[in-house]
């Protein structure tokens, strides 16, 4: 696996550094059911606005229902489909495209699912698992056999699980799971006072 940080600026926690987004799971190994709650309760206190919470995971368990984990790996694409039939645990994050309080527009929704992912995602890698966030899916059969209301939108597919041997994946993905982890330039995605000026790195 590769874990190496790629020139870090600065020290970061390691929760951070160690997050990483594998394709190799222990498809023999099944997630706690204590550790899976954990994740979910670090979702549930990600922050939101207006303290709205427009997040909704459909969550699937291999070893405790399989025909549900079925019905989710089926939206997945062909290629995640290789490689995600051995992970224990996939989800589906979705947004509420309006406010729970008044049931206008949510302008932020997008947003605020993703600080509930990543939030899940951090729990994770504090707790030993990995995960792996996923835009391939179809997002139509998704609605269709998870019975998705039509005011939500389906964001991102996770597998969650343990970390497997790379040696399991097909040869191409092995040399993706191998390869070393980068980052752009701080100075390309962040900036200083006004578009386009990068910050700092001194």
């Amino acid at each position: 696996m590769s874990e190496r940080k790629e020139n870090p600026l600065t020290d970061i926690h390691t929760v951070i550094s160690e997050r990483w987004s594998p394709r190799a799971f222990d498809a023999d190994k099944p997630v706690e059911q204590e550790k899976l709650l954990s994740v979910l309760e670090a979702a549930r206190w990600a922050p939101s606005c207006f303290g709205d919470e427009p997040w909704r995971f459909v969550v699937t368990n291999r070893f405790e229902d399989e025909d549900a984990w079925q019905q989710m790996f089926s939206i997945l694409v062909p290629g995640n489909q290789t490689w995600a039939q051995r992970a224990p645990v996939l989800m589906l994050a979705c947004a509420d495209s309006v406010f729970r309080a008044n049931g206008k527009p949510n302008r932020w929704t997008h947003y605020d699912v993703g600080q509930a992912s990543i939030s899940l995602c951090l729990q994770a890698t504090a707790l030993g698992l990995v995960t792996h966030q996923m835009g391939g899916f179809d997002v139509d059969k998704a609605r269709e056999v998870l019975k998705i209301p039509e005011q939500f939108t389906p964001m991102a597919a996770i597998a969650l699980g343990y970390q497997g041997d790379a040696s399991a994946l097909d040869e191409d993905l092995q040399s993706v799971e191998l390869a070393e982890r980068k980052r752009q330039p701080m100075s390309e995605n962040f900036f200083s006072g006004v578009w386009g000026k990068g910050v700092s790195q001194e």
